[in-house]
């Protein structure tokens, strides 16, 4: 079994982030599943009208129909590779899964202009 496939179905069971589904994002993704845990867990999986979006330390990430605005996946993943993911789009995934989303009821492109 695929190891992506490992830490869906163990989300998808648990409904949470137990021992064995962190274990299996890690074994799967190394260091992008780990930053990708760190954001879920300190609600940084944001949801607004137009875009999800992932704040990172130094930026604000969109994510959009699996793909994100960051330099890891511009520049470091193939795309080809649909297991090869940025920490960003696995942090989606997986507050998606475990309903860890923070929603808001408004628009990104309009909150961005802020910031």
């Amino acid at each position: 079994m695929d190891p992506a496939d490992d830490w869906h179905a163990a989300l998808a069971a648990a409904g949470e982030l137990t021992g064995p589904a962190t274990a299996a994002i890690v074994d799967a993704h190394g260091d992008r599943g780990k930053r990708a845990i760190e954001a879920v867990g300190e609600g940084r999986v944001k949801r607004y009208r137009d875009f999800t979006v992932v704040v990172g330390h130094e930026d604000e990430y969109v994510i959009e129909d699996g793909g994100c605005t960051c330099a890891d996946s511009t520049y470091n993943l193939d795309e080809d590779d649909p297991d090869q993911r940025c920490w960003h789009v696995l942090a989606v995934e997986i507050a998606d899964r475990i309903d860890a989303v923070e929603h808001h009821d408004m628009w990104y492109s309009e909150v961005r202009e802020f910031l």
